[in-house]
Parts: structure tokens; sequence; C-alpha cells
């Protein structure tokens, strides 16, 4: 269903995912022929085709893509091929990790339902961080109990007629996630509160979110979007179906990121750390726009500025400058809510205490 609503943690928009149904549970995707899309990198006057390609017209769908890929005016995007099988599994021991999405009838968790639900798992090595052996594939429309909105049927297209009667697997979905290490979505925060509340399995396992989990924009990418990761990457895919969506995540997660390591191993590494959600309880009025300035956020509710870090060192620097910056060294204290790889993006609250500054 369509996230966009949801609040980033980088300024991203959240991404809308999706996919094509499948009607088997646990089936392997055929791996096809990969047709390329071309996409023009500037728009100008016509440039003439390099003599190299005037020369030879190869009617060859990729060799015309691959000479094309050579004229700096154009890159080509080739669509994104799901893998059933990642090869031998090899090296340390490896962990295993289901990629999920889920369709639903709007973005309440506590009003609205699953429509569809896809996983992918996958063993990951843990010295590469690359995903190994054979892919084991979920996917299943459930019938919401309601009419599904029509902005819904027009973003996933499910409509009331696919989903007439269906019921999602319970046995099927605990078997394949219990044997988790890690549970990853795009956009952990929508999805984990549906899965759990409809299945209790996914409240005892870790989870990571590949869109708040990896800082895109410090990766040098111009979106969080998904769409625009495969993009990146040299893929483009039919979006908008929970399946596809999962496929091409894995594919985004098993790229490397600018220091060499993957996605996957990036989450894998996280899961074992403490996130922190600090409160600037009581902070004066006048250093509003300093902490909108930092990235703090407004609960309206609450009323309270807050921010989520990642680590007990950035903790430490953050209370610093809260210290000297928004409260001018005056004695105060802030509300901290520790939560690890088992509460985070959940709807359920962490470990509160108050910390002195």
């Amino acid at each position: 269903m369509n996230k966009t609503d949801q609040m980033s943690f980088f300024g991203f928009e959240a991404d809308a995912a999706a996919m094509a149904p499948s009607n088997a549970a646990q089936t392997a995707m055929p791996q096809v022929a990969s047709p390329a899309a071309v996409t023009p990198l500037s728009v100008h006057a016509a440039v003439a085709p390099p003599e190299a390609m005037t020369r030879s017209a190869p009617t060859d769908p990729e060799a015309m893509a691959q000479t094309l890929a050579q004229h700096p005016d154009f890159r080509v995007l080739r669509r994104l091929v799901p893998r059933s099988d990642y090869g031998p599994v090899s090296g340390q021991a490896p962990q295993r990790v289901i990629v999920l999405d889920t369709e639903t009838t709007g973005l309440d968790s506590k009003s609205e339902k699953i429509i569809e639900l896809a996983m992918l798992s996958v063993l990951v090595d843990t010295a590469t961080g690359l995903p190994v052996g054979p892919v084991t594939i979920y996917e299943s429309f459930e019938d919401p109990g309601k009419p599904i909105p029509a902005q819904i049927t027009e973003i996933t297209g499910i409509d009331d007629s696919m989903v007439k009667g269906l019921r999602i697997d319970d046995a099927a979905v605990t078997a394949l996630v219990a044997q988790a290490d890690l549970v990853v979505a795009h956009n952990a925060g929508f999805d984990r509160p549906f899965v759990e509340a409809r299945f209790p399995v996914f409240a005892s396992k870790a989870w990571g979110c590949s869109f708040q989990g990896v800082d895109w924009k410090k990766e040098g990418s111009g979106s969080a979007k998904l769409e625009f990761l495969a993009s990146e990457r040299g893929w483009f895919y039919d979006a908008h179906r929970a399946q596809v969506d999962c496929h091409a995540l894995l594919q985004v997660l098993a790229s490397p990121l600018a220091d060499g390591q993957t996605g996957l191993m990036r989450l894998l590494a996280g899961a074992g750390q403490t996130r922190y959600k600090l409160r600037a309880t009581g902070a004066p009025f006048e250093s509003k726009d300093k902490l909108k300035a930092r990235g703090y956020r407004w609960d309206g509710e609450g009323r309270v500025w807050w921010c989520s870090l990642g680590s007990d060192a950035l903790l430490d620097a953050e209370c610093a400058w809260l210290r000297d910056e928004v409260y001018s060294r005056r004695s105060a204290r802030v509300m901290l809510e520790a939560l690890n790889s088992l509460v985070q993006y959940s709807s359920r609250s962490g470990l509160q205490t108050e910390r002195q500054l």
C-alpha cells in the first residue's frame, strides 16, 4: 500500500512497495531474459551517434544496450530479474534474513488489515554480506473482511475479487519466520506493526529497516525510495506489488555501499545495537529553530521535540549539545527510550529512563 505518508528518518519520501501475486506459497521465481530500457541523461539538441554505432547497427537488444551504454548521453536500465538461488553456501556461519513487504487496506495498523504478504528467506554469508543458497518465497492474499478502498486498488491492482475468501497460512508463516535471525523491510515502521498484530511470531524477532538503517543520502543517493535505489544500480521493475519489491530490495541490499560493505551486512551489524529516542523535555521555546535545524521532530501529542540516535556515542554527543546549545548549561533532565532490534519499528515501547544533563 502507499506508504508515502509515513515520516522519513532522513527526510526522504517513504517507499510504496508492491508486486504481482503468485498462488503458490513458497515457490521459486524462474530466471528470465533481461530486456533493457534506455534513459537519456540530459535533454538537449540531438547528438550525432558515435561512428561505431552507425557503422554496425546491432539488432540484438543486449548488443544495442551495450552500444548505447558507451555513449555519454545515455544510461541503460535492465529489467530486474528475480533470483531463486544465490549459489553455493560457503564461508563463515551464515545468518538467515527474511525480506518482507505487505499491502494493506490503509495506513493505520490498529484499524486497517493486510491484504497481501510477501517474504523472501535467504542465508547471508557474514564474511561477505552476500546472499547464498536458494531463496524460499512465500506470498499470499488475505480477505480483510471489508471492501478494499478504491485508492488502494488503484495503487496495487488488488481488488475484492482477488482476495475473496482467502487467508494467509498462519502455520507456514510461523515456520518460515521462526528460522530467521533478522527480518528486514523498507520502512519497517509501517510493516512491523501490521504483521505483529496478525502473527505473534514477528514480535520475538530482531528487525532491521533498509529505509532508516542505511543513510542513503550519505551514500550519495538522491532518494531513499526503493525504485530510485534500484535505478541507480541499473535496474527497473514493475512496482506496487509485494513480491517484486522484495526481490528488488534483496538485490539492492546485496550491492556494495561506499565502503564496500553490503546493505545486508550493515543491517545485520546494526541488529545488535540499541537505538535511543531522546526527548528534549522542557526545552525553551526560543530553541525550537535550533532543534528543528538539528533534525529534531515535534511530537504534538507529547508536546516535546525528539530525535533518534543509533549508538551510545551519538547519544553522549547529543546530550552534550543539548546541555550547551539548548539548556545553556542549566540543570535539565531529558527522557530516553532505549529501543533494541526486538522493539524498534514496532508499536511497543522500549525501556524508558531519565538522564541528567
